[in-house]
């Protein structure tokens, strides 16, 4: 049950719903002690939304959820039920706007910060989380690693929460005077208005690559569910990656003041003199306040883009240059994103996320900047129920950019894992890479025989499941996360861990 200050029934909540109410059915007095969409959570008095989704219809479940002790339900379609109904034309979107007046508008009390793309925005959301604290905030961060309250870390389950979970988390954030707060906005979760009535302050787009064209039709569907962030009912201002294409094309359809950010001479908010080292990089941002002097402990090209998208957004919510100059400097890392894995061994190990083509050629690249005269060699495999298109093209950029390719499973879930390599495998046969390429499904033994293999000056990239500690098949899950296995691995092979 969810417990507010305020006394909230059914009528009294009727009309957060805006333009979507249809009708009352029923004397509406009720008190609304709770809101919930899972049938098996609800509790004595709670609102049941009955929310239509891919695969099931909760209208399915609204008996069953008023047999639990629904006080009321939230529906698109009349349930043959004596039980009071709140009808309305779309029970998803009314789900955030209701949410929202259950725990009394929390996202009206703070100042959000969002952050769009295929790839980058983990990391940016991060470095726009210590850039907040820098300026003295009490700040939330929300996104796929973890979930932060203040300085208390919850573990992340969706990269952006459900509607009604999102408003209950900003509640209570408010509660534990979070005062800013800085978030990942996936392509889901706008398309399914987990988002509705959150005005962001400021919003960034980072770049748009091949992904989730499972859940999108083709890429000009993913396009404009990035492309919906930039208007007024959803963000204030927006901050742009005009070095990739899409974001030029985002920039001059944005309906919201934009500004655009990148290596382009022509970019607001743009590098120069970037000068990579081992451990990060250096570089100057000129933006329209003056210029920013940049030291970061990540490394590659692809996090300069990160923190140049963190300065544009951070600079559209009218954070001084001192604070994002201090944020970007304390930052020292972020799980599962080219994580190194130091046991004192003669090669570098890197764990990191990428399961895109271009988030794999982003790390790959960064990797080939780090060896000098060593090899790259590339673990990596592709999740199952996914995006089906990208895994020969992933195949094709770890042939083109690794010396050594080893391809093995990664989340099959209810895919046959050898048929998921095989796709993968196309694309490397299509590209041979100038060392061998070798197909281990299970991956522990992929990981341990790559890190056997690896010679001093090398360095071993572990790709596509960054900070995940489980493994996800048809019918179980199991422990497993990238970093532990190559730290027991190179202990076995002798390297004892720092």
């Amino acid at each position: 049950m969810d417990q507010t200050q305020a006394v909230h029934t059914l009528a009294s909540l009727a009309p957060f719903s805006g333009d979507l109410l249809v009708e009352v059915l029923g004397a509406g007095e009720e008190r609304i002690a709770g809101v919930s969409y899972d049938s098996r959570s609800v509790a004595p008095g709670d609102l049941f939304f009955c929310v239509p989704g891919a695969t099931t219809d909760g209208h399915r479940f609204a008996a069953a959820a008023v047999g639990q002790g629904a006080a009321a339900l939230c529906v698109q379609q009349r349930q043959p039920l004596e039980v009071p109904q709140l009808v309305v034309s779309d029970v998803r979107r009314a789900m955030g706007r209701i949410a929202a007046g259950f725990f009394g508008s929390p996202a009206q009390r703070l100042r959000i910060l969002g952050v769009t793309g295929t790839n980058g925005k983990t990391t940016t959301a991060f470095l726009l989380e210590s850039i907040l604290r820098a300026a003295g905030n009490t700040t939330g961060l929300i996104g796929t690693i973890e979930t932060r309250v203040g300085d208390r870390v919850k573990s992340g389950v969706r990269t952006t929460p459900e509607s009604l979970d999102l408003q209950r988390l900003f509640a209570e954030m408010v509660a534990n005077g979070v005062t800013h707060v800085a978030m990942e906005v996936t392509s889901h979760a706008l398309v399914l208005h987990r988002v509705e009535g959150v005005v962001f302050e400021a919003a960034g787009f980072t770049n748009l690559s091949q992904d989730h064209l499972d859940f999108h039709a083709h890429m000009e569907d993913y396009f404009q569910a990035k492309r919906s962030l930039f208007v007024p009912e959803r963000c204030e201002r927006g901050a742009v990656n005009i070095d990739d294409d899409h974001g030029r094309r985002l920039i001059s359809a944005a309906e919201v003041p934009t500004i655009g950010f990148g290596m382009s001479t022509d970019a607001e908010v743009r590098a120069e003199g970037v000068e990579f080292e081992p451990t990060g990089s250096r570089f100057k941002v000129q933006t329209p306040l003056g210029g920013i002097d940049v030291k970061t402990r990540l490394i590659g090209g692809f996090n300069v883009s990160n923190c140049l998208a963190a300065t544009a957004v951070a600079l559209q919510a009218g954070l001084e240059p001192a604070a994002i100059e201090e944020g970007l400097r304390s930052l020292s890392g972020v799980p599962g994103r080219f994580e190194a894995i130091d046991s004192g061994q003669p090669f570098a190990v890197v764990v990191d996320y990428g399961h895109t083509p271009d988030s794999l050629d982003n790390v790959l690249r960064a990797a080939r900047g780090v060896t000098r005269d060593g090899r790259v060699i590339c673990v990596f495999g592709c999740g199952g129920d996914r995006d089906r298109g990208k895994r020969p093209l992933m195949g094709a950029v770890a042939a083109q950019l690794a010396d050594v390719v080893v391809v093995t499973s990664d989340n099959p879930r209810s895919e046959d894992p050898h048929a998921i390599i095989d796709q993968v495998v196309e694309g490397v046969i299509a590209h041979p890479p100038q060392g061998p390429a070798v197909v281990t499904v299970d991956r522990v033994e992929a990981i341990a025989a790559s890190l056997q293999a690896a010679r001093p000056g090398d360095v071993v990239v572990i790709a596509g499941k960054g900070h995940e500690t489980g493994q996800q098949f048809a019918d179980r899950t199991i422990p497993f996360d990238d970093r532990e296995v190559a730290r027991r691995a190179l202990s076995d092979l002798g390297w004892a861990a720092r």
